[in-house]
């Protein structure tokens, strides 16, 4: 894969400039991608490396062909809604449970599960943090599970409810190594250096610039085929992603469904020995089975890990005044046990226009209910209140006010802006939740780590310039109010 084909998709304003105005057949992956998929969200796909494997009118044959073995996965309550309820039957050529048991591995220090505050190992902060690019390690072999390392997060998984932000610096690949994350959903974000992924449903290539969600109990494996890598983990807990709902957008808009890309089957079949680490509760256990765990033959279902292309993304804003609220650029989001707040979004902030008129453009000073985790893909992002770089990120808890410099607040009130392109060759990206975060010792130790200078916000005292006008009105005021019989202040 050539730098300079993997830095044209960086630079594009829209994926629709790769299909140069219908000179030459649209394509729906990059074309340094080597694998194939099958497209649309929350589906019920299916796929065979073998024709004619899957049985029809049953899903558990006393004998399915080949001597194969039935496996369902169930991820939702057997009397979920059928709109809920999620599953997937595997076929493959040893079940899952063909191992040697399980024996506890020791605790990652750098990771964590429980963000209640009654952990010592997690702190509760109302200032403004962020933290410079994370360094790759360079002596040793580290790969995606020993690279995890945890900042931030709310509630516990064994509560089936809550949030967790990760970051992973790997300089190898998963050799003979298999990952289950039997606590919740990983939504991966690469930042530097793309992953090659294997799932016992198929395999993933995902770059800088893409996102991948491997779901809960689903065995995965990472490769770095581009060398080191480094990037940005959400993790959730008690449910699963979906498209957010357009409301009055209609049909279409934001990310839309057939851009979401499945794997077809791919299995292996190799006596060989494999170590199968698992996640549970935020404790590592791990399991040893002598032969390769990703056999599966051909599958259905619409339990299925997937991955989509940030610059699909269908951006919507203001075309006359104002700012819409920042829901309009999710991606996907995950549910609450609050209708009216979601336990997660996934938001970015992409090439767009921003053609607004007598309006503040840059990101109104404000204050929400929501945590405001923030990483950087590529490129710049001029929202942020600090010095922002890709593979940084930054934090804001609920209702702590955060906003622009005082020199970027004048200069956009000063002039009209002309109509611009925002964030052009840049992908910034949030994790939004409803729900507290707490930040681990990993990060608040950190020498990466650095809060807001304050003084950026030292901002003048406007009204007092106009004291004396101010004054001839309310004097009036009062005068009016007076004779009128009114008692005012």
């Amino acid at each position: 894969m050539g730098k300079g084909e993997k830095l044209d998709y960086q630079n594009i304003f829209h994926w629709a400039e790769t299909q140069k105005n219908g000179d030459i057949p649209s394509f729906a992956v990059r074309k340094n991608d080597p694998y194939k998929y099958q497209a649309g969200f929350n589906n019920h796909f299916e796929s065979e490396a073998i024709p004619g494997t899957i049985p029809h009118g049953q899903n558990s044959p006393r004998t399915v062909r080949w001597g194969l073995y039935a496996e369902q996965m169930t991820a939702s309550a057997f009397v979920a809604p059928r709109h809920l309820n999620k599953k997937s039957w595997l076929y493959r050529v040893k079940p899952a449970i063909a191992h040697d048991g399980f024996s506890d591995l020791p605790d990652n220090p750098d990771t964590e599960s429980c963000f209640l505050p009654i952990n010592p190992k997690v702190h509760v902060c109302a200032t403004q943090l962020a933290w410079l690019p994370l360094d790759i390690p360079k002596d040793g072999k580290v790969d995606f599970i020993d690279g995890l390392k945890t900042l931030a997060g709310s509630g516990e998984p064994t509560l089936r409810e809550g949030i967790a932000i990760h970051m992973y610096m790997s300089n190898a690949s998963m050799a003979n190594r298999a990952f289950v994350n039997s606590d919740g959903d990983f939504l991966i974000c690469p930042q530097q250096g793309s992953l090659d992924i294997t799932t016992e449903f198929g395999k993933l290539f995902v770059q800088p610039g893409e996102i991948c969600i491997v779901q809960r109990g689903q065995k995965f494996s990472v490769d770095l085929p581009d060398g080191p890598s480094r990037g940005y983990v959400q993790e959730i807990w008690g449910a699963n992603y979906e498209l957010p709902e357009l409301g009055p957008l209609g049909a279409n808009g934001l990310a839309n469904p057939r851009d979401f890309l499945h794997p077809v089957a791919n299995f292996v079949v190799k006596d060989e020995p494999w170590k199968v680490v698992y996640k549970l509760g935020g404790k590592f256990f791990e399991c040893a089975q002598d032969h390769n765990p990703y056999n599966v033959v051909a599958w259905h279902g619409n339990y299925v890990p997937y991955k989509y292309d940030l610059t699909k993304f269908v951006n919507v804003g203001s075309i006359s005044v104002d700012h819409i609220d920042p829901s309009i650029f999710c991606v996907l989001t995950a549910r609450s046990r609050d209708p009216a707040a979601p336990l997660a979004d996934f938001l970015i902030f992409s090439p767009r226009w921003d053609v607004a008129s007598h309006t503040y453009r840059p990101p109104y000073f404000h204050r929400n209910v929501a945590s405001e985790f923030m990483g950087l893909l590529y490129g710049e992002y001029g929202g942020r209140s600090d010095a922002f770089q890709p593979g940084g990120c930054s934090f804001e808890c609920g209702m702590v006010p955060h906003g622009v410099a005082y020199e970027e607040y004048h200069a956009a009130s000063s002039q009209p802006p002309p109509e611009i392109q925002i964030s052009p060759g840049s992908i910034a990206f949030m994790f939004e939740s409803s729900r507290a975060f707490t930040i681990t010792d990993f990060a608040w130790k950190s020498d990466k780590l650095h809060k807001h200078d304050p003084t950026m916000w030292k901002f003048e005292d406007n009204l007092s310039k106009h004291k004396a006008e101010i004054e001839k009105i309310l004097q009036a005021n009062r005068e009016t109010e007076s004779a009128n019989g009114v008692n005012g202040h």
